[in-house]
């Protein structure tokens, strides 16, 4: 492979990224387009760990994708990086990342109607940023259900058109070969070769002529001249269906769809030959993204790789200009560039529009960051949107040494992948690790055992369950009197205890007249108060309080600030039982998004967690799907994502806030208290 792209080098590359569910074909797919344009001379498999893709320790354990994989090829004097990207819900802020740094993308699926439900959060995350894409239907030697059932379920999860490019020969284990709807030409495929073309079967040229009919309507709709042609039964020249075909596709206004097995490299040769022909070049994107055209270096991070060695890799578009190996940006100087090939690194000394590198060392910068050189100020590229946690385990460091390690480790994981998050609680003191679900976690955990020689145990992060009372306590007496020999301790003091309404906090105040207690005394009196109030008498920080300083007592050489607090905890102590404590939860708003079909089911799953169901309604700007506004206790929150999507078939998903505090039921209490009593 070339080092360097020569002349017009930005109209000679192309990024594309790779995409789809879980168990679709991806990482073969790019194994096959590697293979039939000879960037590898021997496919890999998934079963065998041994892909271009796919290469880390954690996606060859559990045989995914859990990672953006980049790999580059060239094909008609065309540089294509491709970027295979994970499929599992548990994974899709690494594809929505990649996505904003790609040309296209081709969307893998099976031919499955009742699995093609699962493509639609894709499908909006493509269409809300206008990212071309085309859709290849893979492992249709396996297909059960008719082709025509197959469309039909796949128009109803985009909200663009879909154009057949191909219409297939025979189905399932039958499966010959395909007609190109442009040429109108037939072909068998062939294991290991290119498919040969065939006269077109008599069997097929009525339902080839229909489907080829649909094709150039859905075009002609977004070209007059087309619509001409048709409407006076002029055959319109295959040029200018390939045009159409690029311009719309460029524009985000169709969606192509090709066919094929990749894992026998049927249909993969004629999918190349659409990305040479029909994907935007880079300039598109870049101007439906609103980069000036200029030769001032702009490129955006990616993806942040943290490699075994210990070294930092930016993964890099260059949007506009070239970079140079040595380059500063944002300030910093790269410390090497690369192309990658799966794990493997080949160093370049320059890169670009269009271009997908690595970049060395480039410390301080993010997964998302907008780069440029010389100091240029430019205005941030946008940057999808973070997904929100939804599932969260408490760390424990195996050996207690290792816990001074592990905050410098955690923040090196959330930079290779920031859709995970982790905070110290305040009330549990826990370290706890938020991310979308369970298998996300445990690769984070395998990075942390891996990486930085960190094994940590886990468990259930406690619910921060807080306290508050019910009645007020009138005139309660504390008194601290201590003597040691020499000057004394004493304090004495008086106070009123009342419940406040949900959410006014802890509220302090006094009413001391006649110097009872001096001044300087009385800070004491609230620091007593408040620590008491972090542990009150059910174990939990007590909430919702106001207490008064009414009267007391002094002497004058024996009190002191110390004396006063001890005496303000004693009365604490003595008052706050008799007040009738009573366990608070916190209280989750969440907002729940699913296809319309499943909306009964979810309203069940809700108040079935003790949830209180809001209301539902229409999603905005999602066909066919709803969104359920609820409150639901913390405490039934840790697997809700498990379920939903199970109920789902793996595309729900819900965002969620703290909202307030309310009263635990009682029977739920006395379990929560038997619990953190021991018992």
């Amino acid at each position: 492979m070339s080092e360097t792209v020569s002349t017009n080098a930005e109209s000679r590359t192309r990024t594309v990224a790779i995409v789809g569910p879980y168990l679709s074909g991806k990482t073969t797919l790019l194994e096959s387009l590697l293979f039939v344009t000879g960037a590898i001379s021997r496919k890999g498999s998934v079963n065998d760990k041994n892909t271009v893709g796919d290469a880390s320790p954690e996606a060859r354990d559990r045989q995914m994708t859990v990672e953006i994989n980049a790999a580059s090829t060239q094909q008609g004097g065309i540089l294509f990086t491709f970027l295979d990207s994970p499929g599992s819900v548990e994974f899709a802020q690494e594809t929505c990342n990649a996505l904003m740094g790609v040309d296209a993308a081709v969307v893998v699926c099976e031919p499955d109607q009742a699995r093609v439900l699962t493509l639609a959060p894709l499908f909006q995350f493509l269409d809300d940023w206008e990212i071309p894409h085309l859709v290849f239907i893979n492992k249709m030697d396996r297909a059960n259900d008719s082709f025509a059932d197959i469309l039909n379920a796949l128009k109803q999860v985009s909200s663009r058109p879909l154009v057949l490019h191909q219409y297939p020969i025979g189905q399932g284990e039958t499966l010959q070969g395909f007609i190109d709807l442009v040429t109108e030409q037939a072909y068998h495929y062939h294991p290991g070769a290119p498919a040969d073309p065939v006269p077109l079967p008599e069997a097929l040229r009525e339902a080839e002529h229909a489907a080829r009919v649909e094709m150039l309507e859905t075009l002609a709709d977004f070209d007059d001249h087309l619509l001409e042609e048709l409407l006076e039964e002029i055959e319109p020249p295959e040029e200018e269906i390939i045009t159409d075909l690029k311009m719309e596709l460029g524009a985000d206004l169709i969606v192509p769809v090709f066919i094929g097995v990749a894992e026998k490299d049927f249909g993969v040769r004629p999918l190349l030959a659409a990305l040479l022909r029909e994907c935007p070049e880079p300039s598109v994107m870049a101007e439906h993204r609103g980069i000036p055209a200029g030769n001032e270096p702009l490129a955006q991070v990616l993806k942040t790789y943290y490699t075994p060695q210990g070294g930092k890799l930016s993964l890099v578009r260059v949007w506009r200009g070239m970079l140079t190996d040595g380059m500063t940006l944002n300030g910093v100087r790269m410390g090497g560039m690369y192309r990658l090939m799966g794990q493997q690194q080949q160093s370049v000394q320059r890169a670009y529009a269009g271009c997908v590198v690595a970049l060395a060392r480039m410390e301080g910068v993010k997964t998302g960051d907008t780069l440029s050189a010389n100091g240029v100020a430019v205005d941030a590229l946008p940057k999808a949107e973070a997904i929100a946690p939804v599932y969260a385990l408490a760390l424990t460091a195996e050996n207690r040494n290792d816990e001074v390690k592990l905050s410098s480790a955690l923040t090196k994981l959330l930079e290779e992948d920031p859709s995970l998050y982790w905070e110290q609680h305040g009330d549990t003191r826990e370290v706890i690790l938020w991310g979308q679900g369970d298998i996300h976690l445990k690769v984070a955990l395998d990075r942390l055992r891996r990486k930085y020689s960190l094994p940590m145990s886990t468990h259930l992060p406690q619910i921060p369950y807080k306290e508050t009372i019910r009645r007020p306590g009138k005139n309660v007496h504390g008194r601290y009197k201590h003597q040691t020999g020499g000057h004394g301790q004493f304090g004495d003091v008086y106070i009123d205890i009342q419940p406040l309404a949900r959410g006014e906090g802890f509220q302090f105040s006094e009413t001391i007249v006649g110097g009872v207690v001096p001044r300087q005394y009385i800070p004491g009196v609230e620091i007593g108060v408040r620590e008491y109030l972090a542990h009150g008498p059910l174990g939990f920080p007590v909430v919702d309080v106001a207490v008064t300083l009414t009267n007391g007592s002094y002497h004058s050489v024996d009190s002191s600030e110390q004396a006063f607090k001890q005496a303000a905890r004693l009365a604490m102590q003595e008052g706050l039982p008799k007040c009738e404590p009573q366990l608070l939860e916190p209280i989750l708003a969440i907002a729940i998004s699913i296809p319309s079909e499943f909306t009964s089911k979810v309203l069940r799953l809700v108040s079935g967690r003790r949830g209180q169901v809001l209301g539902y309604d229409a999603k905005s700007n999602w066909r066919g799907w709803d969104e359920v506004s609820a409150y639901l206790p913390q405490a039934e929150m840790h697997d809700l994502i498990v379920e939903l999507r199970s109920l789902t078939m793996g595309v729900g998903f819900f965002r969620w806030q703290f909202d307030h505090l309310q009263e635990v039921p009682d029977k739920v209490a006395e379990r929560v208290l038997a619990r953190s009593n021991g018992g």
